[in-house]
């Protein structure tokens, strides 16, 4: 048989044979089914890794293997890795592990400190070295701002930040930068600074927390001397704390004034901890 006979028989063949429509609707049904299948398969997975790390918080599944995933700090534990937690009340901010406390000469800071109750200060101008940072946990000051914004629902006044040009060890002159959180609820201030190089003051100030189940130990050296511990004492029980007075001698101290607490001032606590207080004997 030659090809044209070939081609003649086909085309009768398919004059004879009845063709009916292409059936559109079971293929969208059947595509849509697959369309269902693979949004659930992902849809579970999605809910499977939710879950997981609602639940587990630190797996995640890669090519079938669980693969650890960093998580961040749980609520009621804002530390970060390597930080730790200094505040009055229930507000403290986080700070280096590897910072100084109160580590000051005449009131300037002489390596990366954190300041809660540094007590009398010589009278002396010392430059702040080059890229010092520091923390200062104070009082509001006697013109207070208003509120302008909340840190885990307690208002807050953001001070924004602000550079001078001041003088450094070396006697060239460099920006001096600090910016403050006012805290009225707890007539506290804290004011974040650095000279030179370093953190933004703004971003050092982004580890304010709230913590509601700690504690701040208060400070007690800005109190007057015959009459701190009664304040000071006063001032524990205000914050649902239990003093423990030891008595030791201190010469030249006035009898019954404060001379040390237990833990340091700005050391965050559970609520209802014992701070022991001593005084002079």
């Amino acid at each position: 048989m030659n090809e044209a006979k070939l081609t003649e028989l086909l085309e009768r063949a398919g004059d004879r044979t009845a063709v009916n429509p292409p059936p559109i609707d079971a293929m969208r049904s059947g595509a849509a089914r697959i369309r269902r299948r693979r949004t659930a398969v992902w849809s579970a997975a999605g809910t499977a890794l939710a879950v997981a790390a609602v639940i587990g918080g630190s797996t995640a599944l890669t090519n079938n293997t669980t693969t650890v995933v960093p998580q961040p700090p749980v609520a009621g534990n804002p530390v970060p890795e390597g930080m730790r937690l200094v505040g009055l009340g229930h507000v403290a901010i986080a700070v280096p592990k590897t910072w100084a406390t109160n580590k000051l000469h005449c009131g300037t800071p002489t390596v990366d400190s954190v300041i809660v109750d540094p007590g009398p200060q010589g009278y002396c101008l010392v430059p702040r070295a080059a890229g010092v940072e520091s923390i200062e946990l104070g009082p509001l000051p006697a013109d207070p701002a208003e509120p302008n914004a909340e840190i885990d629902g307690v208002p807050v006044a953001k001070q924004p930040e602000a550079c001078t040009l001041v003088g450094s060890l070396t006697g060239q002159k460099v920006n001096f930068c600090s910016a403050s959180v006012q805290i009225p609820s707890l007539k506290l201030t804290i004011t974040a600074a650095v000279q030179g190089e370093g953190m933004e003051p703004t971003q050092m100030l982004e580890r304010v927390f709230v913590v509601p189940d700690l504690t701040g130990v208060p400070g007690f050296q800005t109190l007057d001397l015959e009459t701190s511990q009664a304040k000071y004492l006063a001032a524990l029980k205000a914050d649902g704390l239990v003093p423990e007075i030891v008595s030791k001698p201190a010469p030249g101290v006035p009898k019954g004034s404060v001379t040390a607490v237990s833990p340091v001032a700005g050391t965050m606590v559970p609520n209802g901890s014992t701070v022991t207080v001593t005084v002079a004997g």
